[in-house]
């Protein structure tokens, strides 16, 4: 079985004075995605949550429209990486977007392996956006911060928390923030529940967006700027977005009735 993490000596060196020391360090693995046994995807992930991974990814990248319609086959562990094998309905695999060839992604890649720009920006289905109160948000990031044991001993990997209609939140670790996002929407829907909001320790570009308007969540708030694009999608879907949500501050870029750009 893969670890999240992998402990190595170091040298330290600290105003000019060395000394040996134990650090973690994340670990980053291939994960293959395979649906009906052909290859999809390849993306560079952390070796944890794959079961969510495997849900949220289907479901936000529009493989499938219900979770019923994807099953996690097996989980195979090998010595270049892990493989994702799932089974969906036929019609879903006859759609699937370059099926005769296998997407290989960066860490959490966002457009790796589209082959043209009607696949790499896919419509954005409507949403019903959501209010944004400032001392909830503020309470929710610092219930974020509280649940990432993987970064506080790594400092290496970005964090995604999805409040699903019963409001409570759930929290997901990776190297690859997209990759985050997935698997904490996977862990909301393999729970039955419904997602409804999202926050990410990153910036919010436009996949940020476009993964949470596709399994219907209503309001992202990323600790950093969204993008441009990431606002116009934003507008696009009734979505409500919201960056620099750090401490007491926010700031409003896109919601019902608003329209800045």
């Amino acid at each position: 079985m893969s670890r999240a993490h992998v402990d190595v000596r170091t040298l330290r060196t600290d105003a000019g004075v060395g000394c040996e020391a134990i650090e973690s360090l994340a670990e980053e693995t291939p994960v293959a995605l395979l649906y009906n046994g052909h290859p999809h995807a390849v993306m560079m992930a952390t070796p944890s949550d794959l079961e969510d991974f495997a849900i949220g990814f289907s479901l936000s990248e529009g493989i499938v429209d219900v979770p019923a319609d994807v099953r996690v086959v097996d989980i195979v562990h090998g010595a270049d990486g892990i493989s994702l094998q799932m089974h969906v309905p036929q019609r879903a695999f006859d759609a699937l977007p370059g099926r005769d060839r296998s997407l290989v992604g960066r860490t959490g890649c966002g457009l790796c392996g589209s082959e043209t720009l009607a696949q790499a920006i896919r419509p954005v289905p409507r949403v019903e956006g959501l209010p944004v109160a400032g001392d909830r948000l503020r309470d929710l990031f610092l219930a974020l911060q509280a649940r990432q044991p993987l970064n506080a001993l790594t400092g290496a990997v970005h964090a995604a928390g999805v409040v699903d209609a019963y409001g409570q939140l759930h929290v997901r670790e990776d190297v690859g923030r997209h990759n985050a996002i997935d698997k904490a929407i996977g862990a909301v829907l393999r729970r039955g529940a419904r997602p409804r909001e999202l926050l990410v320790t990153s910036r919010a570009s436009y996949e940020v967006v476009h993964k949470a308007a596709t399994v219907g969540i209503g309001l992202v708030a990323a600790i950093s700027a969204p993008t441009a694009l990431a606002v116009r999608l934003a507008q696009l879907a009734g979505l409500t977005l919201v960056g620099f949500a750090r401490d007491e501050r926010h700031t409003l870029y896109a919601g019902p009735g608003q329209d800045f750009l």
